[in-house]
């Protein structure tokens, strides 16, 4: 009896005692997958914000995101993993996980398009940090892109933020993006002047501003007899950054040209005839 007694005591004893090294096994299988995921999550969340570092068509802020959202993916793996090592059922676990994931992504709809927006910019670049931009009913220049929103400065320095949403389901005019722009002026003379003698004194006063690109050409040409004046087109090309200081120096120039050589700019008049009776 007492024999039987040991044997029993000596079988559980060596079923606790595998138990427990089996225990001990995963456990230590389970630090080391922790530890490991999480050297793997920062490894790749450094590499792919390097990138973004490396190369300047890749933005800062995207490579950020997609740095952190890979590490926190690879976190949540390794702790599926992890529970999975002692025997947690990981299935049901994911069920759960997908079922709040849906949830919250229902909850956060709004934030989520703006978000999704904004990723669809920073990837594409329809336009960046410096560019002047009309968009979503609002015009200024970017100053801050970010994964919700878009801040613009309006021509008298005024802050706006646009969800990404709103620019990203509108026409974006991006008038930054190529390297040149076409002026086009409208000037008016009296129907008594001559217009070949206007087209001349118009394009020799093109030909000295020599921020005016020579290709394409300048075009000078008649575009409407409207009621007081005789209507000429004016399109010159130049560098985007002299955009706005060609239109103002040229109108200048073309009414003191027009000054010196008699050319008229009639402004509308209004002819009354008075009538009596006797």
């Amino acid at each position: 009896m007492e024999k039987k007694l040991q044997n029993l005591n000596l079988a559980e004893l060596t079923q606790y005692g595998e138990w427990a090294l089996g225990y001990a096994t995963n456990f230590v299988a389970a630090i080391v997958i922790f530890f490991l995921g999480l050297w793997l999550a920062g490894f790749v969340k450094r590499r792919i914000i390097n990138l973004g570092l490396k190369y300047e068509t890749l933005d800062i802020t995207l490579t950020t995101f997609l740095g952190m959202f890979a590490k926190y993916a690879i976190i949540a793996l390794t702790l599926v993993v992890v529970l999975s090592q002692f025997g947690v059922q990981t299935t049901s676990l994911i069920a759960v996980l997908g079922a709040a994931g849906l949830a919250i992504g229902l909850a956060l709809q709004g934030t989520l398009s703006n978000v999704a927006s904004g990723l669809m910019i920073l990837f594409l670049r329809p336009y960046k940090v410096g560019d002047y931009i009309e968009a979503g009913g609002e015009s200024g220049t970017v100053k801050l892109i970010s994964l919700f929103s878009t801040e613009l400065a309006t021509g008298d320095n005024i802050q706006i933020f646009i969800p990404n949403a709103k620019l990203w389901g509108s026409a974006i005019r991006n008038y930054s993006f190529h390297s040149t722009r076409r002026v086009q002026i409208i000037l008016g003379i009296s129907y008594d002047d001559d217009i070949d003698k206007a087209i001349k004194a118009v394009h020799a006063v093109i030909a000295k501003d020599d921020r005016i690109k020579s290709k394409p050409a300048p075009l000078v040409a008649v575009v409407a007899l409207a009621d007081s004046s005789v209507n000429l087109r004016v399109r010159v090309w130049c560098a985007n950054k002299d955009f706005w200081t060609v239109i103002y120096d040229l109108n200048k120039a073309f009414k003191e040209d027009f000054d010196k050589k008699g050319i008229t700019i009639p402004y509308p008049t209004q002819t009354v005839y008075e009538h009596q009776q006797s």
